[in-house]
């Protein structure tokens, strides 16, 4: 689906009483989630994944989607994925983590919250990046 069909959509919804569409063919997957504030086609990138939009591709060769475990954010701030600028990330792609092992953090109120992994596991995608502002329940990273 192309973005400008994907931001029709989203203003379909925004205009009507609709609180959720779930989309899904064989190669994508495609949820919008009315939230509080109003949809607008021209803030696409700027709307929450985990509140209002979420995209997911399929490899359609394999028709294989990724699976594994969720680490979702606990809090609305700004993601770290080390302590300091000059220090190396908490995980990488492939790392193996503990439950309970920090993996990054979130900043919140001037706080800076340390974000552990749930999971035991191989850290097998990381969907934010630095200083990316995140959401209440975003997906942060996928471990399998």
């Amino acid at each position: 689906m192309k973005i400008d069909e994907i931001i029709k959509l989203i203003e379909t919804v925004s205009k009507n009483d609709v609180d959720t569409l779930n989309y899904a063919t064989d190669s994508e997957k495609i949820v919008i989630k009315k939230n509080k504030t109003k949809l607008v086609a021209g803030e696409v990138q700027a709307i929450p994944v985990a509140q209002s939009v979420s995209f997911e591709a399929a490899n359609t060769a394999e028709n294989t989607k990724v699976a594994g475990h969720t680490v979702t954010s606990p809090l609305v701030g700004t993601f770290y994925s080390a302590p300091s600028p000059d220090s190396p990330s908490f995980v990488n792609v492939g790392d193996r983590v503990k439950k309970g092992q920090v993996i990054g953090i979130i900043e919140a109120m001037k706080l800076m919250n340390e974000l552990e992994s749930d999971f035991d596991g191989v850290i097998k995608e990381i969907l934010v990046k630095d200083e990316d502002v995140v959401e209440y329940g975003q997906p942060l990273f996928i471990l399998e």
